[in-house]
């Protein structure tokens, strides 16, 4: 009998084969939580247990052994796609997939690249974009054998993604501009999705002129084929306009996107907007903390069913930045200890703009020097990644937090508002 936690892989991916759930196979049984504990390798399985199992998923024991016949790649890679929705954990998916891939590094071409695309969208949605990265330069070198345009296309436009949330903005513009190259002659689709990066990587490397005018290139590629092309095309122009202080514009187009945007259609993406919006809302001057707060109300409720632990903490961090806002500062301290930074699955930007506002807390407690030298490397650390815009924001924190704590015999504060927002 294979020991843990060689067993529990081998029951997970038995299961994951067979398209169940860990509520379908311990049903009569044993507990979800004991079926979850063994596939996880926490818990070792009894005589018992393994006989149950094996014949809820219609296999001898002997699949249990470390002589049975291994799962092909081509297996797995169907098992893990076609995983049920209810039971579609990155972490647990990814791991077997990986093994897989592991154990098969001959593989054909095609099917390996199969395998890579679907383990890096797991590790992205894990959080885990440096394995993501390591991934997709290897779909690059495969993309290059392979000989496929919209392969290539689509594997730099990724890697130009990974690479901005990273912070490493000139490697992500470098990918984008590669894949906007070889975009050229391909389907509409294709090519909205190579300026979705394009704009995202100028405007992080702060061309703000060359991100607006490509994101005027993709709304009007985005705006025949509506829903969620056109709704992502506003959000990208809304997002650039702030960046370049035109609110105006800026708010036109979020708003646009806004009542656009259909649950129904991509709840995901009405999530992701939603918070996208709650932060554009404070990053606007003043701060528009009525309308952040009412995006916040509106879809905390999802966020706890159905996001994952990024939009999670893109909900408690923006709900921290809101307290900041107005006034709270208690609030926002609270707010911010709930989020473990040796965890912190934020971007780049939202990591740097977190860690900002602790700077700016720390200076109102009275660390002014903690807090200042904080601040400071942040700033140093947006500018070496190219965004001078962003270093611009923290040092305007700097600057505003220093005023707080020496324009008051309150170092906290607390009971005033941010200048420019309201209770």
């Amino acid at each position: 009998m294979l020991e843990q936690p060689a067993f529990g892989r081998r029951l997970k991916a038995l299961r994951l084969e067979r398209g169940l759930t860990q509520a379908a196979v311990a049903e009569g049984g044993v507990s979800t939580g004991y079926l979850s504990r063994l596939e996880s390798g926490a818990r070792p399985p009894t005589a018992r247990a393994v006989e149950f199992l094996a014949a809820r998923l219609g296999v001898p024991v002997a699949a249990f052994e470390a002589t049975s016949e291994p799962h092909s790649l081509a297996q797995i890679i169907a098992a893990v796609s076609s995983a049920p929705e209810e039971d579609r954990h990155p972490e647990a998916l990814a791991d077997v997939l990986a093994e897989a891939l592991r154990a098969e590094p001959g593989a054909d071409v095609a099917l390996r690249w199969q395998g890579l695309w679907l383990l890096a969208r797991l590790r992205s949605a894990e959080g885990r974009y440096e394995q993501e990265r390591m991934l997709l330069e290897e779909l690059v070198e495969l993309n290059d054998r392979m000989g496929v345009a919209e392969l290539s296309v689509r594997t730099r436009a990724r890697l130009s993604r990974c690479a901005q949330t990273l912070g490493d903005n000139a490697a992500a513009r470098a990918h984008a501009l590669a894949a906007y190259q070889r975009a050229e002659g391909l389907g509409v689709a294709d090519q909205v999705a190579v300026l979705q990066v394009l704009v995202s990587a100028e405007a992080e490397a702060g061309r703000l002129a060359e991100a607006r005018g490509h994101a005027d290139q993709w709304c009007a590629l985005a705006e025949p084929l509506g829903g969620a092309a056109w709704v992502r095309a506003l959000w990208a122009s809304a997002t650039v306009a702030i960046r370049q202080a035109d609110y105006a514009a800026a708010r036109d187009a979020l708003e646009n996107a806004l009542r656009r945007a259909d649950p129904r259609e991509d709840l995901v993406l009405w999530l992701r907007l939603r918070l996208a919006a709650a932060s554009l809302y404070l990053q606007v001057s003043p701060a528009a903390t009525e309308q952040a707060r009412a995006m916040l109300d509106e879809v905390a409720p999802v966020t706890e069913l159905t996001g994952t632990e990024l939009h999670r903490q893109q909900l408690v961090t923006l709900r921290a930045h809101l307290a900041f806002e107005e006034g709270r500062i208690e609030d926002a301290r609270t707010l911010c200890a709930r989020i473990d930074e040796a965890g912190l699955r934020l971007s780049f930007r939202d990591r740097v703009r977190f860690q900002a506002l602790r700077g700016q807390l720390a200076i109102l407690r009275g660390d002014v020097e903690e807090g200042t030298r904080t601040l400071n490397e942040l700033a140093e650390q947006a500018q070496q990644a190219l965004n001078v815009e962003l270093a611009a924001e923290v040092w305007r924190g700097l600057a505003r937090a220093l005023a707080d704590a020496y324009g008051s015999d309150d170092h906290d504060a607390a009971s005033r508002p941010r200048a420019g927002t309201s209770r």
